[in-house]
């Protein structure tokens, strides 16, 4: 699955934390729960406070699982049990004070769709540690669900965090309704883009990269949100409805697409199912991807996933070059939409770009 396990920037390393991280990451990549708890419990023997444990030992492991995930050296079940392992080195540590009322509330929570929790969970325990009443809700809150808690709670912020480009459309409803009920709103996760690109545009109050910045800034305060407004005051780009059809037309879009590379193709009739069933994923996150990138009208989303899935494809040993195929038969299914093709075209060029640099070669498609 497409996505950023891994990232965001990677804490740093020092002297004090650096054998602790390695301790750690021995134990979660070994599946040992036992040695990871002891692990945590000696690094805050040994004098690390326990904000500075979360973030730069167990935050840097988790770091750590993305990248190896990313990188085909680890499994989707090895990197599911490293971070449930982080997950219950996270419960481990000691309790959090009484919250200061000074602080007010905070709500934390991941976008809709977004199973990626730890980087959620990790800032919901610096506020606590830091005197601020949070409420955690996890992984993939659905909008309604999330507005019916503001209006019983009355947070004062809403913390939203994501992963994925993908959830981009769905965060930003979020984020309006939120609004709406007068919650000031601060994201962080890749998925807003790099320094947080992306969430400007959403119309937020606050953009972190990592959980200690957003913790500083919340201590700093958010502004206010606005008089209430629509999704299109922030992207107005969006009343051409090109989004809005494309992304309702996208299990044709992957049909036809599949359907027409088995035709020019005739390598493809020699697949077995697990190779059918990851090209008709690819087709769906390419296309899940170009729908994000017409969402927020940025070429630099669509063209940076083409570069991941291609270096992604390579750790795999899959050339590069069999995405080329499928771009050039969207971009036939979708002539009719200006931006969509002028960023099929981007993408294409782009990822020629990247093959030749690279020296990935042809190979078949995906």
């Amino acid at each position: 699955m497409p996505g950023a396990r891994a990232g965001g920037v990677p804490p740093e390393r020092t002297e004090e934390t650096g054998p602790w991280v390695e301790k750690l990451w021995s134990a979660a990549a070994s599946g040992d729960e036992y040695a990871a708890l002891d692990t945590v419990r000696a690094a805050l023997a040994s004098g690390l406070d326990t904000e500075t444990v979360l973030l730069d030992v167990i935050g840097a492991v988790q770091h750590r699982v993305g990248v190896e995930w990313a990188a085909n050296r680890m499994s989707v079940a090895d990197e599911h049990a490293a971070t449930a392992i982080n997950d219950r080195a996270i419960a481990s540590l000691p309790p959090h004070r009484i919250p200061d009322r000074a602080h007010g509330r905070v709500t934390v929570a991941c976008v809709d769709g977004e199973w990626h929790a730890l980087p959620a969970r990790l800032l919901a325990e610096v506020l606590r540690l830091r005197g601020w009443h949070v409420d955690y809700l996890g992984a993939q809150v659905p909008s309604p669900h999330l507005i019916t808690h503001l209006h019983r709670t009355g947070a004062d912020v809403v913390a939203l965090s994501g992963s994925l480009p993908t959830r981009l459309p769905t965060a930003h409803a979020a984020i309006t309704a939120c609004q709406a009920v007068g919650a000031s709103v601060i994201v962080g996760g890749a998925a807003f883009g790099p320094g947080g690109r992306y969430a400007g545009r959403l119309g937020v109050q606050g953009w972190a990269p990592d959980a200690r910045s957003a913790a500083d800034l919340l201590s700093a305060g958010l502004a206010a949100p606005g008089a209430a407004h629509q999704v299109t005051d922030d992207l107005p780009h969006l009343s051409d409805q090109e989004y809005t059809l494309v992304k309702r037309s996208a299990r044709q879009l992957v049909r036809h697409t599949f359907s027409a590379l088995a035709e020019r193709f005739p390598a493809m009739a020699a697949y077995d199912e697990e190779q059918r069933e990851r090209t008709a994923e690819d087709l769906a996150h390419i296309v899940d991807f170009l729908c994000a990138a017409l969402y927020v009208d940025d070429v630099g989303l669509f063209t940076g996933f083409l570069a991941w899935t291609a270096d992604i494809l390579t750790a795999r040993g899959v050339p590069a070059a069999s995405l080329l195929p499928s771009l050039d038969l969207l971009e036939e299914q979708l002539r009719d939409f200006p931006r969509t093709r002028d960023l099929l075209a981007h993408g294409h060029r782009a990822l020629t770009e990247k093959i030749a640099a690279d020296g990935t070669g042809q190979g078949k498609p995906v």
